[in-house]
């Protein structure tokens, strides 16, 4: 069944109520080629030739002209169109003029390097002069011990993993030092994944590894690719420390595809509340499966694409049990021969869908997939299009399609639909000098060679002031005007890549006594306290027992019918002040907070119906965490007219206010789900302030982004709150949820919008 007969089908049938809310159909576009300033090699256009490619799309010929002069360049067109090309040829053509040149690949995972690796192989196998000439070696963990010194010997193209350049090929550069001194090239592709933790990480090794090249008297060139971002030239020199030009008229083609926003049905109308996506979302996924339409379905969290597998596979064992096994999870936490088994499945048709989180937002080759779904707003535009970009590769008609959650951003998107297609995605930030972040990366780099005051140029002028405080914790030695780390440590191993230092605990299957996966140390008492049930590859394990020593968690593989949620109580600190500036009925302030959290209980809900069924207490150590904040104090003279005049909470009134700020953050900051959220609590001066937080140690940029866009977001914030149909607040304005809240605590919408009166009064 093809995509146009299966809306017909979808249409007709009992269970559609009218959800669809917006279609739009995004017409097939044709390829645009250009010529190149100067022709092709004679191998490089056979080769070409031979694996069918004849023309090059203007992105393509543009890119290669620019690398050839030795520009520095980030190139920014859509998922599929052909980026590999733009840096495959004069990568090879250099090879080809001369053999001892090198040209370092980074992807983000292993899995994408890997994916690659077949692919450029194809490129060069199809002739046999290059691929006489051009050795080209993956090298990841799994890469065999025997066959690593050949690797160093006589790589051209080495095709790696930011992981493994951290552990294993910087801490041992001397090993590498033929390949250092020809490194001519390094690829970053897929950059805009990298903000946040993982971005402030890359820059710092992008920055060590930029210190060895030039200990080796390199200077590569970077050549850095991207999807759609807000600030790709500042974000590519925020990574590699150097100006970079852009590239990003896209000439490759794109199939036919048909948008859908779908907005589940209301199921209570004096609460406006809807039916849950994740419910909507399984009947979707199992009636594609049905149609024989091969569906990727994305989540925004690990517990959702679990629940969802989980869900089809019970509705498709009634109707269709043959498709059980045809559709699976895929997450973060899953070993690495479990996500290539079903990477292999899923691009051989052997499954036909998979639910996931973003870890297959990449360009991981799962082959040609003709359904999109999301499960939810997937937090920025940029991720959206990523996103659905893994569908539409074929000549037929692809769908996608959006199932909105019952959240402020979310429904606004149902009125305002062409703000999908017509906003520039955000921008990414990062904090390369966050000080946790650059100090894990002073040790590492102290450990390759000896630090000295020079090695500002790389690390920025913070370097001195934290090695020094390194020195005195004894985490670095000096000798002279050198810090150096001995030998016989290793501090690369000691680095998550992926979050701002913390520790992370392996899940032991109590019966199996093997590890099923990971979880980092900062969501071990909000999602792994003793009696938390634990979802894995759609099944429950009960927590059993933490072990902080040892950082292992205990968990027994149970039938359970309800999962667990943790409630965790916070206090804010202000510790120093960064910037303040007047805006509105109020003042703005950013600067050094420390949070003060505990998980305090823990509420058992039933998996389907989503019931309370019980709550237990907690008896778990305060955890605290130093990082930036931006914060919004109205003045004064608003608290006695509204509880006065008006005879209304203030209080209720800001909490509106912050969960509409907290919804739509990302739109600005593009950080994660919890990178960055809110809390409405007094400050020094006891003055009630609405609170936006970084929730990384030390902080990644996220609350100097919203205080530079703090006008913008309230002006954002006060549309949603004031366009919304209902009278007294809902989920989808401003998240009340009665149920959940006490009365005096409770988000209030009216209040919300006399706040904002009297703030927008004096801006």
């Amino acid at each position: 069944m093809n995509v146009p007969q299966f809306l017909d089908k979808l249409f007709s049938s009992t269970s559609y109520q009218d959800q669809i809310v917006y279609t739009k159909h995004l017409p097939k576009r044709d390829a645009q080629f250009k010529e190149l300033s100067e022709p092709i090699l004679p191998p490089l256009q056979r080769a070409l030739d031979r694996i069918g490619i004849h023309q090059l799309y203007t992105h393509q010929a543009e890119s290669i002209d620019l690398i050839r002069s030795g520009k520095d360049i980030i190139i920014e067109t859509g998922t599929a169109s052909g980026k590999t090309l733009c840096y495959n040829i004069p990568v090879i053509e250099s090879i080809l003029e001369n053999h001892s040149n090198c040209a370092l690949y980074l992807f983000p995972t292993k899995a994408l390097a890997q994916d690659q690796v077949r692919s450029i192989r194809k490129f060069v196998d199809a002739n046999t002069k290059i691929k006489s000439i051009v050795t080209i070696k993956s090298y990841d963990g799994d890469t065999p011990k025997e066959n690593r010194p050949e690797i160093r010997r006589s790589v051209n193209i080495l095709i790696s993993n930011p992981d493994m350049i951290n552990l294993a090929i910087l801490p041992h550069h001397q090993h590498w030092s033929r390949f250092f001194r020809n490194l001519k090239y390094i690829i970053i592709d897929e950059m805009h994944i990298y903000h946040g933790p993982f971005g402030s990480h890359m820059a710092n090794i992008i920055r060590r590894l930029s210190r060895i090249s030039n200990h080796y008297s390199a200077n590569p060139q970077f050549i850095c690719c991207s999807a759609t971002i807000a600030n790709p030239i500042e974000s590519a020199e925020a990574i590699v420390n150097r100006p970079i030009q852009l590239v990003n008229q896209d000439g490759a083609p794109q199939g036919e595809r048909t948008f859908l926003i779908w907005n589940p049905p209301i199921i209570n109308s004096s609460e406006n509340i809807r039916r849950n996506t994740s419910s909507e979302a399984q009947e979707l996924v199992a009636n594609l499966m049905e149609s024989e339409i091969q569906t990727i379905a994305f989540t925004r969290t690990r517990t959702t694409a679990e629940l969802i597998c989980r869900y089809v596979r019970e509705l498709l064992s009634f109707a269709s049990p043959e498709l059980t096994e045809k559709i699976q999870a895929y997450r973060g936490g899953y070993l690495p021969r479990d996500r290539r088994e079903i990477e292999q499945k899923l691009a051989s048709g052997e499954l036909l869908s998979v639910v996931t989180t973003n870890a297959l937002e990449l360009g991981i080759d799962v082959g040609s997939l003709d359904a999109c779904v999301m499960v939810g707003f997937p937090g920025t535009i940029a991720s959206l299009w990523q996103q659905a970009g893994r569908v539409g590769r074929g000549s037929s008609t692809s769908l996608i399609i959006l199932i909105v959650n019952n959240l402020p951003i979310e429904q606004y998107l149902t009125q305002h639909p062409e703000y999908l297609f017509e906003q520039i995605p955000e921008q990414t930030v990062i904090s390369p000098e966050n000080p946790h972040i650059l100090a894990e990366h002073l040790r590492c780099a102290a450990h390759e060679i000896p630090l000295r005051k020079s090695d500002q140029k790389f690390f920025g002028k913070r370097m001195p002031l934290i090695a020094n405080y390194l020195y005195k914790k004894g985490n670095l030695k000096q000798s002279g005007p050198q810090y150096y780390v001995p030998q016989s440590d290793y501090p690369s191993r000691h680095i998550d890549l992926r979050s701002v230092p913390s520790q992370s605990y392996a899940i032991k299957d109590i019966q199996t006594n093997k590890i099923i996966g990971t979880i980092d140390g900062a969501r071990i008492f909000s999602h792994a306290h003793p009696e938390a049930i634990y979802l894995h590859n759609s099944e429950t394990y009960l927590i059993k027992e933490l072990d902080f020593d040892k950082r292992i968690v205990t968990a027994e593989l149970v039938t359970s019918d309800y999962y667990t949620q943790s409630v965790v109580t916070e206090n804010i600190d202000i510790i120093e002040f960064r910037g303040q500036k007047n805006w509105g009925n109020g003042t703005i302030k950013t600067g050094k907070i420390l949070i003060k959290s505990r998980a305090t209980e823990f509420q058992q809900i039933t998996f389907h119906s989503h019931e309370f069924i019980g709550r237990k207490g907690l008896n778990l150590p305060e955890q605290k965490m130093q990082t930036l904040g931006t914060w919004f104090i109205p003045n004064s003279d608003l608290l006695p007219f509204i509880e006065g005049e008006l005879q209304l909470s203030y209080f209720s009134g800001l909490e509106a206010i912050k969960n509409v700020l907290e919804s739509i953050l990302p739109l600005y900051t593009m950080s994660e789900q919890k990178g960055c959220r809110g809390k409405v609590q007094p400050n020094d001066d006891r003055e009630l302030a609405i609170f936006l937080l970084d929730a990384y140690p030390g902080g990644l940029g996220y609350a100097e982004t919203s205080y530079n866009q703090f006008d913008q977001m309230m002006l954002h914030a006060s549309e949603i709150i004031s366009n919304c149909s209902c009278h007294d607040g809902c989920p989808s304005c401003i998240h009340q949820m009665r149920m959940f809240a006490s009365d005096d605590k409770k988000p209030d919408k009216q209040t919300a919008i006399e706040i904002l009166k009297l703030i927008f009064r004096s801006s």
